[in-house]
Formats: C-alpha cells, sequence, structure tokens
C-alpha cells in the first residue's frame, strides 16, 4: 500500500457503526470486516477528503507514535479490497 497517496472506502462496502467501532461489509467479495477501533474508524472516515493515507490519520488525530500501526490496518483494509486507491 502507498501511503503517500488518496485512498477511498470502496463504493462497493456499506460501513454500519457499532458501539465498538464498525462493521464494513463489502457487496463484491461478500467479506465482513470488524473495525474495533473507533480511531481506526475515523481514519477511515477521513479517507476521501485527505491527499494521503497518512493525511488522513493526522485528521483523524493518530498520534505520530501510533501512526504504523493504523497504517497496517489500513493496509490490510487495501488487501481485502474495502479501501481502494483515489484518483488525485
Amino acid at each position: 500500500m502507498d501511503v503517500d497517496v488518496a485512498w477511498r472506502l470502496s463504493p462497493r462496502v456499506s460501513v454500519r457503526p457499532e458501539p465498538f467501532g464498525a462493521l464494513l461489509y463489502h457487496f463484491g467479495t461478500r467479506k465482513l470486516s470488524f473495525l474495533k477501533d473507533r480511531m481506526l474508524v475515523s481514519v477511515v472516515e477521513h479517507l476521501d477528503e485527505a491527499p494521503s493515507a497518512v493525511a488522513a490519520c493526522d485528521l483523524a488525530g493518530v498520534p505520530i507514535d501510533q501512526r504504523a500501526k493504523y497504517l497496517r490496518a489500513l493496509d490490510t483494509l487495501a488487501s481485502s479490497m474495502m479501501i481502494e486507491e483515489r484518483a488525485a
């Protein structure tokens, strides 16, 4: 995953807020992902407006010393096609 490019939630993914974070459902792959961290949910929500994954972390208020953890989580979401690169 290139963390310096723009990303977005896949248009084929539905997000359902939950007390623990959120559920993501991909209608193409029929895969379900649980986001058990509200800050990660915030990062995903900021992807559409941020110029990069790193910027989405900044907008969500992720502390710099925790950024790698959230970027790894985004990489996992990219691998499962929940998020995708966005045209700049």
